[in-house]
């Protein structure tokens, strides 16, 4: 057990040191792209604001320092040697809380293919025991899991692989899937594979999530996504609450406020015009649930974001 941690430990300082040697030779800013698709690399050196956005599955991998995420209700930190899983498109807010210029945060983003995690959990000999989340209510498309030594020595391996691009298309793939085996093989691996069994059953739930997604700044009831789910009303706001830790309404109302604010960011638009885009009635009611949702209302927190990023420059 302590060659174990001791080898976890240098995999760990290993890959701090690699990404601060890749990131202070880029010209780029945080996320740092790679040539290898689907792999981002993050660095902040100092604490951060909370940031909004639509999360995608992917695998967030905290090396050095500490992050945390917000899905509906349920709060997530991700720390040095974890990962945090997430299965389902979900609105969400987090944001870099342990950085400091001499030890900045570092970590990764990968597009996860849950393709190919099913497919290493439905072929594994001997699978992990399913566990159930440590509250029942939380959002089962969502976890927190250790990173293994061997699970580590494959993220060193493809930084490796970055000095050799002509390599990836070979050999990434593969490294790719040995990084998901590790990680349903861990100490986390019951709690990932309860992810992965749940979303895997909720196909016909993503479907409906992606309709909402699409017709967002429309009004859709919830009997038109459940039968789009093949399920009854009851049934479907059960499962996507379960799923995502938030309701359809709230889900949806999530989707409008973050394309508002992208709006209103980018074009310079005005509350009443932005409130309508998306599906609004009432610009009080609009600028109500901005400041819930954002803390402040939505000129001033435009106001606010635009003088931050005209200091940083």
């Amino acid at each position: 057990m302590g060659a174990a941690k001791s080898r976890r430990a240098r995999s760990l300082d290993d890959l701090a040191q690699a990404l601060r040697r890749y990131t202070d030779s880029c010209a780029t800013t945080n996320p740092y792209p790679t040539a290898i698709e689907g792999f981002l690399i993050l660095r902040s050196d100092q604490p951060k604001l909370p940031t909004y956005r639509l999360f995608q599955p992917a695998l967030c991998i905290a090396i050095q320092g500490s992050k945390w995420a917000t899905f509906g209700d349920f709060r997530y930190e991700y720390k040095a040697g974890q990962a945090m899983v997430v299965t389902v498109e979900m609105p969400s807010r987090g944001a870099v809380s342990e950085a400091n210029p001499g030890e900045p945060f570092l970590g990764f983003v990968l597009v996860l293919d849950l393709a190919v995690l099913r497919e290493l959990a439905e072929q594994m000999s001997s699978q992990p025991k399913s566990q159930t989340q440590a509250s029942s209510a939380s959002p089962a498309g969502v976890c927190v899991v250790d990173l293994s030594a061997e699970g580590l020595d494959c993220l060193c391996r493809a930084m490796r692989m970055l000095e050799t691009p002509a390599a990836i298309p070979l050999l990434y793939p593969g490294l790719y899937r040995e990084l998901l085996y590790w990680l349903l093989t861990g100490s986390g691996g019951g709690q990932l594979l309860h992810t992965v069994v749940a979303s895997s059953r909720e196909n016909r739930l993503i479907a409906a999530i992606h309709e909402l997604k699409t017709r967002f700044a429309e009004p859709v009831r919830v009997d038109e996504l459940a039968a789009i789910a093949c399920m009854s009303s009851a049934t479907f706001h059960r499962h996507f609450k379960a799923t995502t830790g938030m309701s359809p309404l709230q889900y949806q109302k999530e989707l409008r406020l973050l394309a508002a604010r992208r709006l209103m960011l980018e074009n310079a638009s005005n509350v009443e015009t932005v409130a309508t885009e998306v599906g609004y009635e009432s610009a009080p009611q609009f600028t109500r649930e901005y400041a819930r949702m954002f803390g402040r209302p939505p000129r001033r927190d435009v106001r606010a974001l635009t003088d931050f990023v005209a200091e940083s420059f």
